[in-house]
């Protein structure tokens, strides 16, 4: 049997790279890490997990199909644990940015009911960012 210990990496395919690399490195936190010209892939640093971003025009992008958006995504949403959780601050800042967060409610994640709220990323991809189990939820 295996014994997963945690998300490595996800690989967003995306149009426009420029746009979510400063998304997820001014907003979110997660600076640029490696790059790939030969593939074009972008891999942005996200805790001890990766977050790759590859251009839906490049070789490996073209081979996912069309690009991502409400008639093709790629997935529902991901989700970034957040320490420490402060709501207050973290919709603050989001919104210093320009990202409308949505409502804090509690949900289940890896460890366990937790406060959390989701964003939309600038390619219409919904990230959830999650707080610890007991955290207060405002």
């Amino acid at each position: 049997m295996l014994n997963i210990r945690e998300i490595d990496h996800l690989v967003l395919r995306v149009r426009d790279v420029d746009a979510m690399v400063r998304f997820y490195g001014e907003v979110l936190g997660c600076p640029v890490h490696r790059v790939d010209e030969k593939i074009r892939l972008v891999q942005l640093r996200a805790g001890r997990g990766l977050i790759d971003l590859i251009p839906v025009d490049s070789e490996l992008g073209r081979a996912g199909g069309a690009a991502p958006g409400r008639e093709g995504r790629n997935l529902d949403h991901f989700c970034l644990r957040v320490d420490p959780w402060d709501a207050d601050a973290i919709r603050a800042h989001l919104r210093a940015h320009g990202v409308e967060p949505g409502a804090v409610a509690l949900r289940f994640g890896a460890e366990g009911q937790g406060p959390s709220l989701y964003l939309t990323d600038p390619e219409g991809n919904t990230v959830e960012l999650k707080g610890p189990p007991g955290a207060p939820v405002d």
